[in-house]
């Protein structure tokens, strides 16, 4: 019997939490609204407007309009207790597949149909069926459910939808497929690519196809041309490469040497590359338009990434050119299927990851805290840079929408030296995500837990700029300050308002750069009382490599040779006016 990663409380948990996020009423609503999030769409507001309410009676709970795309989305969920406990019944799922004549059939029947429809639902199914007859956009219907369905009841359906035009696609995503589903979405592939269909180079001859039946892993390998590759991305985009632990690097030695073979001697790229490695649920040969293709299910590209982009964005430069794909089908219906799903990926990603070396972020790149962080910051305002890409790229990826970035180093940094001993952080940016620290370093997902502690870091950085001491001594003043700026900041509003002093500038953001510059001359007087004389002295550098600074810098603080305490608390309840004034205003 196979085993899930997740469990029904998993599912229940993300439900609700979505239900809250959005302020829906039903806990039916909500699984749907989840469902286009995590399968369809990667934007909320898409999901929650594709909502339809009160048109469930008609079977009708969704209608998601994918005007780029040009595909037309029609989902019917069933929210049922328990998983594949409940067998879905005749009618409900036929309902469901006659939706297709609905939406491209007869006029006349889709106009009778409306009419007890609200008039919001009313307009977004004229809407669908305008760019499904007119516009000849693809119909795809879901029938979602928590519950369980015969194989029967999932041949008649399709055969109902297919019997109204054999291009409407209709499919069934039963409980275990939702926790599938639940798992990717956890995991950052949402929405994943549902499948593709890759042209084989060289027909039937041309692949080599290895059964692994004791552990249930099938393999393809074969040629595919760079034309290809270039509809591949094409059509599935950045989302191809969601279980890939980096993004696109953009200028490097490697992807500069794929560029001039494809542009020198595209004939031998087939020779010199190490090839794209995919892995999916599923796959199987089809014969497409006469040609050879294998058609894959929730493929994920993670190995290649760099070389299925240079490929991509050749153009005419890599006409010739072709590429050594590798497709691996592991089961996640098999017992222990989605853990050892999990495992080979990892482990393929590291074994074959090598011409890019891999840094022990890259491994965390993927990690569900990482994934719920990114998350949680998009809707704030900020992209969070989880895995290592070219910040072009990122800004691409950003879809022209204003975010300020924010690194995955930088923010480990932040938190570190508030959280930790100030000298870890001086070790390194990667020691912060090595297995030591990295729970401490990213020990919640809360977004301002992270937001608050960055904007202190660079703060820090603006104050010491140009002040090369300064420069060494900033996780040491950034560990003792924070204690006294967090109770400050206690409120959203505030909170809020001291995030937005970075861009503002004003009492608030003046106030904070008096309160560090006091930490700062105060570390300099540690320093120079402490660096040693003669042979013995030691540079900052050296210095605030050492531990337990912090404990000592904190003695110091309090002593005779400091006097920087009255300016440092003047400008702290400076900035606590200041805070004050701007949230009433």
């Amino acid at each position: 019997m196979a085993t899930h990663r997740y469990s029904e409380a998993d599912l229940r948990r993300e439900v609700a939490s979505y239900k809250d996020h959005l302020n829906l009423l039903a806990d039916d609503e909500a699984f749907v609204g989840w469902f286009l999030r995590a399968f369809l769409t990667e934007e909320e507001h898409h999901a929650k407007a594709a909502l339809i309410g009160a048109g469930g009676d008609k079977g009708l709970d969704a209608v998601l309009i994918d005007d780029e795309s040009r595909r037309v989305y029609v989902v019917q969920g069933k929210y049922r207790k328990g998983i594949g406990e409940k067998g879905e019944k005749r009618t409900d799922v036929l309902q469901c597949a006659n939706l297709a004549a609905r939406f491209a059939g007869d006029g006349d029947e889709f106009a009778a149909w409306l009419q007890d429809l609200t008039p919001g639902a009313q307009r977004i199914a004229e809407t669908a069926r305008e760019r499904v007859t007119k516009r000849r956009f693809h119909l795809h219907l879901y029938y979602v459910t928590t519950g369980r369905c015969s194989d029967g009841l999932r041949k008649e359906a399709a055969r109902t939808a297919a019997y109204v035009n054999r291009d409407i696609a209709f499919e069934i995503i039963d409980g275990k497929q939702v926790l599938h589903l639940l798992g990717d979405y956890l995991d950052g592939v949402a929405p994943p690519v549902p499948t593709l269909d890759i042209p084989i180079e060289g027909g039937q001859e041309g692949v080599l196809r290895r059964r692994d039946r004791s552990n249930e892993i099938e393999s393809w390998v074969f040629s595919v041309s760079a034309e290809a590759v270039r509809n591949l991305y094409a059509t599935a985009g950045p989302r191809l490469f969601a279980r890939n632990i980096r993004g696109f690097l953009g200028r490097s030695q490697v992807n500069d040497g794929m560029k001039a073979t494809l542009e020198t001697e595209p004939d031998f790229f087939w020779y010199y590359n190490n090839g794209i490695t995919v892995i999916c649920d599923d796959a199987g040969r089809h014969q497409q338009s006469g040609q050879d293709v294998l058609r894959v299910h929730n493929p994920q590209v993670i190995n290649g990434q760099q070389t299925t982009r240079m490929l991509a964005a050749a153009g005419r430069l890599g006409r010739g050119a072709s590429v050594l794909v590798r497709v691996i089908r592991v089961s996640r219906d098999a017992t222990e299927g989605p853990e050892r799903f999990e495992a080979m990926v990892s482990r393929i990603v590291s074994a074959t990851n090598w011409q890019n070396a891999i840094k022990a972020s890259d491994l965390m790149a993927n990690d569900q805290r990482q994934i719920a962080i990114e998350r949680a910051l998009r809707p704030l305002g900020y992209w969070y840079l989880r895995k290592r890409q070219a910040r072009r790229e990122a800004l691409r990826l950003a879809g022209g929408k204003r975010y300020d970035v924010v690194a995955r180093d930088k923010l480990a940094q932040g938190v570190a030296a508030c959280e930790l001993d100030p000298a870890i952080v001086r070790e390194g940016k990667e020691t912060l995500f090595e297995e030591r620290y990295y729970d401490a370093v990213f020990p919640t997902a809360e977004p301002y837990f992270y937001l608050l502690r960055n904007m202190l870091r660079r703060m820090a950085g603006y104050v010491s700029r140009g002040k090369p001491e300064r420069g060494f001594s900033k996780w040491l003043v950034m560990h003792f300050t924070w204690p006294f700026i967090a109770p400050l900041v206690g409120s959203k509003s505030r909170k809020d308002a001291l995030l937005a002093s970075w861009r503002a500038g004003g009492p608030v953001f003046d106030s904070f750069c008096s309160v560090l510059d006091a930490v700062f001359r105060a570390a300099r007087g540690y320093y120079r009382s402490r660096r040693g004389t003669g042979e013995q002295t030691q540079d900052p550098a050296s210095f605030y490599r050492l531990r337990n600074h912090h404990k000592e810098f904190e003695r110091y603080w309090h002593g005779k040779k400091n006097n920087q305490r009255k300016s440092f608390q003047t400008a702290l309840q400076r900035l606590e006016r200041a805070l004050i004034r701007q949230v009433e205003s």
